[in-house]
């Protein structure tokens, strides 16, 4: 049968997806839900962070496994470039293989967590990690779980801030939709440089920029999952690399890696990963606000429809308006018009069709999109991890 709309939830329960679909489609509520939770906790996050981020000698690591890794990677270096204190991006699964290479003792350090739950082991051990290696640390847990360890063990630490998401993020699903783009959004809101009241317009700009992509682009991400393509390689420029990786994670996670799905940067997949294209390969470039970024990506667009290699050659992203650049202009463009924001704020955006893509994708292929791996192989909260001590 054909894949039901976004919103036919019974439909949807009925090939194993309600949660997926319905936490896709719930976005833009939880994005303005958030604006309104931060509305009433930034005076208690200022004072947490107090001139943290006004010292050279401070550092702010942001951090996650997976989904949550990608998040820390699509929102340092813009906070990097606003603030005196260094801020990077190291997933957990690195920090906690390579500590020295990543911290100092006497290196002051902010470690910003992500987590869906909060009880990946690696999660908890980073911040064990950290504690223990650097002589100065505190901790902005972020996460969907007022229940998982991160906020449990938090609880009563002047040392840490719990920034719990909206409840409704916490992805009842194996793939993380919904509390991707929460956590995302606030460590944006959180870390900008901007007075409150421009951030929080910003979430709700944002929140209605969701709802026009949901709406409008429906059918596209219908028409799109018709053809199986049984390879997908997502494309995108400075930190929407990290987005392209995201996008081909949830095609991997929800088709049960029969879909083979590949990220790279337009300029990039020149050097070597072109050559996986074929008929049977789609390829989406994810549009940067930024007008050089977005000559760079139609340089490829051009070439990849010249070539006529690829089964399918899209992108998606800013249309004509301020801060837009060249505009999209082939059938296969998506675009919306937006206002100037950087790219990282535009992403959950983006995201969205992405997610709906998978989701299809997954339920054409006869799988279950709420559960992929009924048979335990790949799960929700990552298994089967032994802890081992530094040093």
């Amino acid at each position: 049968m054909d894949a039901p709309t976004l919103s036919d939830l019974s439909a949807w329960q009925h090939l194993g997806g309600q949660y997926t679909a319905e936490e896709i489609a719930q976005q833009p509520a939880l994005w303005d839900a958030l604006a309104e939770a931060l509305a009433d906790t930034h005076a208690a996050i200022d004072e947490f962070l107090g001139d943290w981020l006004r010292q050279p000698g401070h550092r702010v690591i942001f951090t996650g496994a997976g989904s949550s890794g990608f998040i820390a990677e699509m929102v340092a270096d813009t906070i990097n470039s606003q603030w005196p204190a260094e801020a990077r991006a190291v997933h957990t699964t690195s920090l906690l293989t390579h500590p020295s290479l990543y911290l100092e003792r006497e290196r002051p350090t902010l470690l910003v967590s992500f987590g869906r739950s909060g009880s990946s082991p690696e999660s908890v051990a980073a911040v064990d990690l950290v504690r223990e290696y650097v002589a100065k640390s505190r901790f902005l847990d972020i996460t969907c779980n007022g229940e998982g360890e991160l906020a449990r063990r938090g609880r009563g630490r002047d040392d840490t801030l719990t920034l719990l998401m909206p409840p409704a993020s916490c992805d009842r699903a194996f793939a993380m939709t919904s509390s991707l783009t929460c956590m995302q959004l606030a460590a944006l809101a959180v870390f900008d440089s901007a007075p409150w009241e421009q951030r929080l317009e910003r979430l709700r700009t944002v929140a209605a920029l969701g709802r026009r992509a949901l709406a409008d682009w429906e059918g596209a991400a219908a028409t799109l999952a018709e053809t199986a393509f049984s390879r997908v390689i997502y494309l995108g420029s400075g930190p929407l690399e990290a987005l392209a990786r995201e996008a081909a994670l949830k095609v991997l996670e929800l088709t049960a890696g029969r879909v083979l799905a590949l990220a790279n940067t337009p300029l990039g997949f020149r050097h070597g990963p072109k050559s996986t294209l074929d008929a049977d390969t789609l390829v989406v470039v994810l549009r940067s606000a930024l007008p050089l970024a977005r000559r760079y990506e139609q340089d490829l667009l051009d070439e990849l429809r010249r070539d006529g290699v690829a089964g399918r050659v899209l992108s998606i992203g800013p249309g004509p308006g301020p801060g837009a650049g060249d505009g999209a202009d082939a059938p296969d463009d998506l675009a919306l018009d937006v206002p100037a924001l950087p790219d990282p704020w535009l992403a959950p955006v983006w995201l969205t069709l992405a997610q709906r893509y998978a989701l299809r994708r997954s339920a054409g292929l006869g799988l279950t999109p709420d559960n992929p791996f009924p048979d335990g192989t790949v799960n929700r909260v990552v298994q089967g991890v032994i802890i081992h001590r530094h040093g």
